[in-house]
C-alpha cells in the first residue's frame, strides 16, 4: 500500500521581502487530520508562512503542495478553488463591523453558495450555535466581547465546511479562560469537521493543549530547527532554543 500523501507539503519554501529573506530551506509535512502548530519568537515568520500557505504572498523559491498538487504552479482559478476549501480566522476576528453576527457568517454562503435566503438564515443560526454563539444572530460586532468575536469569525471561517482551518494567533488578547474556551472549542470542531487546522501562535497552554504537530522557525538562522509532535520535542529535542522556547527558559 502507497503511503498516504501529506494534506500540505511545504517543499524547499524560502520566504523574502524584495532582497529580505524572512525563512529558507522550510521543507515539512502536514499530516491529514493535524492541528500543526507553526511557532517560534517574534520575527521569525509565522505569519507570513501562513500568508504563503493561503495563497497572499507567493515563495521567493520553492514550492506548496495540496494533496500533492503543486499551489504556486497552479493557474490563478485553480489556486483560488484550492483556498475555497479552506477557512482563515485571522487574529482580530476581522468581521465587518457594519455587519451584525449573521450578516458577517452569511457572507461566503452567499458568494460561493446557491443556497436559498432561508437556507442561508438556517445555516448561519446552526454555525453560530457550534461556537457557542446562539441567539446572537442580530449582534454587531461592537456589541460583544473580543473572545465572542474571535468565535463569530470562527463560525464565518466554518461556514463552508472547510477542509483546512487557518488560525493566526487565535488566543491573542484574550484572557487565560477565554484563550482555553477557544482551545476546547478548536478540538470539537476538529473532531465534529475532521478538518486539518493549522495554527499560529507562541502561546504554550495552546501549543501543548491542541498540537499534534508543529514546525519551529527561528529567527537568528532563517530557517526551521525542529518539527515534530510539540510535547514530544519538549521532552526530546536537543536543540536549546527550541528548550528554551517551549519551557520559556525555565528548564
Amino acid at each position: 500500500m502507497l503511503p498516504e500523501v501529506p494534506h500540505i507539503y511545504v517543499d524547499d519554501l524560502t520566504m523574502a521581502y524584495d532582497h529580505n529573506v524572512v525563512q529558507q530551506n522550510l521543507n515539512f509535512a502536514i499530516e491529514r487530520g493535524d492541528i500543526f502548530i507553526i511557532m517560534g519568537g517574534s520575527g521569525c515568520g509565522k505569519s507570513t508562512l501562513l500568508r504563503h500557505l493561503i495563497g497572499l504572498k507567493k515563495p521567493a523559491f520553492g514550492e506548496i503542495y495540496y494533496d500533492g498538487e503543486p499551489f504556486w504552479l497552479a493557474p490563478a482559478e485553480r489556486r483560488q478553488e484550492v483556498i475555497r476549501k479552506a477557512g482563515v480566522l485571522y487574529q482580530s476576528g476581522a468581521l465587518w463591523s457594519s455587519m451584525s453576527l449573521a450578516e458577517n457568517v452569511a457572507l461566503p454562503l452567499k458568494e460561493y453558495t446557491d443556497l436559498s435566503a432561508t437556507d442561508i438564515r438556517d445555516l448561519v443560526r446552526f454555525k453560530l450555535s457550534l461556537v457557542g454563539l446562539a441567539g446572537y444572530e442580530d449582534y454587531m460586532p461592537s456589541e460583544i466581547s473580543g473572545g465572542m468575536r474571535k468565535r463569530a469569525g470562527l463560525a464565518r471561517a466554518i461556514a463552508l465546511d472547510p477542509e483546512i482551518l487557518f488560525f493566526d494567533e487565535p488566543s491573542a488578547g484574550l484572557d487565560p479562560i477565554s484563550a482555553r474556551l477557544l482551545d476546547e472549542l478548536i478540538l470539537e470542531l476538529k473532531a465534529s469537521l475532521g478538518a486539518t487546522i493549522v495554527v499560529v501562535t507562541h502561546e504554550l497552554a495552546s501549543i501543548f493543549a491542541i498540537g499534534t504537530n508543529s514546525v519551529f522557525l527561528d529567527a537568528d538562522s532563517r530557517t526551521m530547527i525542529a518539527t515534530g509532535d510539540p510535547n514530544h520535542l519538549l521532552h526530546h529535542c536537543d536543540d536549546p532554543r527550541v528548550r528554551s522556547f517551549l519551557t520559556r527558559g525555565d528548564a
